[in-house]
């Protein structure tokens, strides 16, 4: 029999028919073949490939039976986790969203005859929660997945801590209320009802009211003041006043840009307060015994900061350096008049002059030379830091003066055999401690020698 021609009643109508699904019973699982009515089936039925497949089941049908139900409990739970998650849902509601894929496995060919069946086993081997009720058999996915089960103890652990402490506040707040219970009892007054000893007493009220006369005051003529000078002292009285009300004024706008002031100067300490204070271009102190006497006490200047807590330390006597932990390194305070650098607190980074050391308070007092912050602060000495600056070595700030007072511009080397020169000179006539790299007079010796055309 020939086909019909396309756009046909016919055609048109067959085609609806493959399109959509066909009933289960004339589907053959082996041949993955799906016959439209009963007889198309019973032709399929007697045809050859069909009767090869029969014989390939025939030798082994125990594992294609296993293999079709472990393909439909694979797809059924995969479709409950991905569509339902662990909500409790209709066994029947899975299933037919499950069928709705042309090519599913049908259930027929499994070790399962029904889906009660079905929900049955899945309920035994634990892999969902099932119940019967009057509707029918439900089903409620247990998400066995170790990503899950890792969320899911966090958030029991989680709402435990929770609940400790709301138990220890209420526990706090009774107690609190207990006290203040207490407190109260005890100075709350007690009333009492009068008692009177004998009841033949009697009150008497006086109403008698001692009236006094006022009599004139009399001004004698030495107390008469002339009316011109009364004005000219109302005059002063004003202004007076005035000036005292402007101090006032002022000294409360003073008051409260002390207390923006105060503010602020906490917000910064709160905000640049470390528990590290290790920076680059600073000299420091070795306090760790367990280095030797070669290095116990030894000062050097921090070179490189790998981490916030370590530093590395070039000595100044040996020239060696020295990876140290924070712990293991102390302040150097210079004399006064000296630079440091503030390296912890609110004004963290900033350069200032040492201006007081308070031995017994154990703080310092400083002056920021420039910038925002500029001004006299007093600080803890664990704040401030002897800077580099002023110890002989070849900074970028030195230079920059050298070529200031020189008056032109020179090449390293140059710079650097000034320096040389300047450090040997100043530590043969004079000690480093008292002085700084090199004096003015050293500045127009250079002058004269390098910079004369």
């Amino acid at each position: 029999m020939g086909k019909h021609e396309v756009g046909t009643p016919k055609y048109i109508a067959n085609k609806i028919k493959a399109k959509g699904l066909q009933k289960l019973r004339w589907y053959c699982q082996m041949c993955q073949k799906q016959c439209r009515d009963e007889n198309g089936f019973k032709c399929h039925m007697m045809s050859e490939s069909h009767q090869r497949q029969l014989l390939l089941f025939a030798d082994n049908a125990d594992q294609y039976i296993d293999e079709f139900s472990k393909e439909f409990e694979e797809g059924y739970l995969e479709l409950l986790k991905r569509q339902f998650g662990t909500k409790r849902v209709h066994a029947n509601k899975v299933y037919q969203d499950y069928i709705s894929d042309r090519h599913h496995l049908h259930m027929n060919s499994t070790q399962w005859e029904t889906l009660t069946d079905f929900v049955k086993w899945v309920g035994r081997e634990g892999k969902c929660v099932v119940d019967e009720t009057e509707k029918g058999w439900f089903v409620q996915y247990i998400d066995r997945d170790p990503e899950t089960i890792a969320l899911q103890e966090a958030m029991v652990k989680k709402e435990k801590m929770d609940k400790d402490d709301q138990e220890k506040m209420m526990e706090f707040i009774k107690k609190q209320i207990e006290k203040g219970k207490e407190c109260s009892n005890n100075s709350e007054p007690t009333y009492t009802e009068l008692v009177r000893d004998t009841n033949e007493e009697k009150i008497s009220v006086n109403l008698s009211l001692n009236t006094k006369k006022v009599e004139p005051d009399v001004v004698s003529k030495s107390q008469l003041k002339n009316p011109l000078k009364l004005d000219d002292g109302k005059k002063k009285s004003n202004e007076e006043d005035r000036i005292s009300r402007k101090e006032k004024g002022e000294k409360r706008k003073i008051s409260a840009l002390d207390d923006i002031i105060k503010d602020e100067e906490s917000k910064k300490e709160k905000n640049n307060r470390k528990d590290y204070w290790i920076t680059e271009d600073i000299v420091v102190k070795v306090i760790a015994k367990s280095l030797g006497e070669k290095y116990y006490k030894k000062k050097g200047v921090i070179v490189d900061v790998p981490t916030k807590y370590v530093a590395v330390v070039s000595m100044f006597e040996s020239g060696h350096k020295l990876k140290l932990d924070q712990a293991h390194l102390e302040t150097v305070i210079p004399a006064v008049g000296r630079t440091v650098k503030v390296v912890n607190g609110a004004y963290r980074g900033s350069i200032a002059t040492m201006k007081d050391l308070d031995e017994k308070n154990f703080c310092v007092t400083v002056e920021i030379a420039s910038g925002l912050l500029k001004g006299t602060y007093k600080l803890t000495v664990d704040d401030v830091r002897k800077k580099l600056r002023t110890e002989g070595d070849r900074t970028e700030e030195n230079l920059r003066q050298l070529q200031l007072l020189g008056g032109t511009d020179f090449d390293r080397e140059t710079a650097y055999k000034i320096f040389d020169r300047a450090v040997k000179k100043t530590s043969e006539e004079k000690p480093m401690e008292d002085t700084t790299v090199f004096t003015e007079e050293d500045f127009e010796n250079f002058e004269k020698e390098y910079f004369v055309n």
